[in-house]
């Protein structure tokens, strides 16, 4: 019996019945065991984002590291900081990132790229005083 079926599947039953179309599709709809292949759910199919702050006092810094805790990439501008001020928040946010395992990379002039696990940094930026 269980032969039969697997035969009739795959088309190797020695008799055909000759009044069944060819082509006929199997409606599979009420199967509980199919997953549709277009699930929304899949890590690999959501839509990454790169946050991007301009922190502005010392404090901002904790806004930062809960995106990178959300496993969202975050882009920190220092230009509207004084130096001692940034400093203090890469500080905050390196042994933030190495808490969580990620990783922090200079981009550009007073501009830093925070990436949580799982985020790669490829390539890099030559330093234009070099």
């Amino acid at each position: 019996m269980a032969f039969e079926k697997f035969s009739n599947f795959f088309g190797i039953n020695d008799e055909e019945d000759e009044n069944q179309p060819v082509n006929q599709k199997a409606d599979y709809s009420n199967n509980e065991k199919v997953v549709s292949m277009n699930s929304t759910t899949d890590s690999r199919t959501a839509s990454s984002k790169i946050a991007i702050y301009q922190p502005r006092v010392y404090a901002d810094a904790k806004v930062v590291a809960k995106q990178l805790l959300n496993n969202k990439a975050v882009i920190v501008n220092f230009n509207n900081i004084n130096d001692d001020s940034a400093k203090r928040i890469v500080d905050f946010l390196t042994g933030s990132i190495f808490a969580l395992n990620g990783e922090i990379k200079r981009v550009g002039d007073k501009i830093f790229l925070c990436t949580p696990p799982k985020f790669e940094i490829d390539g890099s930026i030559p330093d234009i005083n070099e």
